[in-house]
């Protein structure tokens, strides 16, 4: 129970600053323009900024190891959702297909698992933290875009190699690996930048869950199985097999922090780009939110209680 407070107050006050960021939505204090400069800010400065700190540590084998390995249980998370959701959604409709598809696949491994990471693991938390969001990419614009798209003509190679989450990571290991000294004057704007971390995207999150219908979204079988799966099943098994596998630790409960996310902003995204259903992709990526009060708290305190 101590375990679960824990993990769920970090969860609450979450999700307090996403409704202050609906209450700002609602009484337009927060507009599309302000939101998407705040999205860049968060996307290219701030995770950064917390990936690179979390590296600003003296260098010890283990830990190297222990980034190794959250690659690898990355890659099995990611490729055990890929399998099941090829099972599992077999919609008639192409375009709530690839939707769903693409949404139960791709967690908010960044801006709602990293904050968490940070809470309820710390500095490890984060480095683990990273190398799930670095895997993330390198799948998103692969398969990912493969599956929303439909054509692999657009996978982007410059994409998966250079974005924010692989470029800051690479910048973090050379400077743990080689123990490079980094003076006061760098290190102390990237830890206030990092602070921003929590509260910014939060407060983006519940602007696009003020734009949401969530009436529909109850309502559609589609996104509440997708949401269900994301959220629970798919985890599960997931985590079963890196279980199974030998993982433990704080490796094995920041896997799971960052396998049972809700659904990526990314989802709607990539639907918008790919002129499949947006309202489905927003439904889905709000109903998800708003469900992982419940269903992240569990599972978290579950991971911690057999790590």
């Amino acid at each position: 129970m101590l375990i679960f407070s824990t993990v769920f107050v970090q969860v609450v006050v979450l999700f307090i600053l996403i409704f202050i960021g609906v209450f700002f939505s609602k009484r337009e204090i927060l507009t599309e323009s302000a939101v998407k400069s705040i999205t860049d800010i968060v996307l290219y400065l701030v995770t950064p900024s917390v990936i690179i700190k979390s590296f600003l540590r003296k260098f010890d084998r283990s830990t190297l190891n222990g980034i190794f390995l959250s690659f690898l249980g990355a890659l099995i998370v990611h490729l055990v959702f890929i399998l099941l959701t090829t099972i599992v959604f077999r919609d008639r409709e192409d375009s709530r297909n690839r939707v769903l598809r693409f949404a139960a696949v791709f967690g908010n491994c960044g801006f709602m698992s990293l904050p968490i990471q940070q809470a309820v693991l710390s500095a490890d938390g984060v480095l683990f933290g990273a190398s799930f969001v670095a895997m993330f990419n390198l799948f998103s614009w692969t398969w990912g875009i493969t599956e929303m798209s439909g054509d692999k003509k657009n996978i982007s190679l410059k994409k998966v190699l250079i974005n924010p989450g692989v470029t800051s990571l690479i910048i973090g290991l050379l400077i743990f690996v080689f123990s490079v000294p980094i003076p006061k004057v760098i290190s102390l704007p990237v830890e206030y930048f990092a602070a921003l971390n929590t509260p910014l995207p939060m407060i983006i999150i519940g602007y696009h869950l003020s734009k949401s219908k969530l009436l529909k979204s109850v309502t559609d079988i589609g996104c509440v199985l997708c949401s269900v799966c994301r959220l629970l099943i798919f985890p599960a098994l997931a985590l079963t097999a890196v279980y199974l596998l030998g993982f433990r630790g704080n490796l094995f409960v920041s896997l799971t922090i960052s396998a049972c996310s809700p659904v990526a902003a990314y989802t709607t995204i990539f639907a918008y780009k790919f002129d499949k259903d947006t309202e489905l992709s927003v439904n889905t990526v709000s109903l998800s939110t708003l469900l992982s009060l419940a269903t992240m708290p569990v599972l978290i305190t579950v991971a911690k209680l057999i790590a």
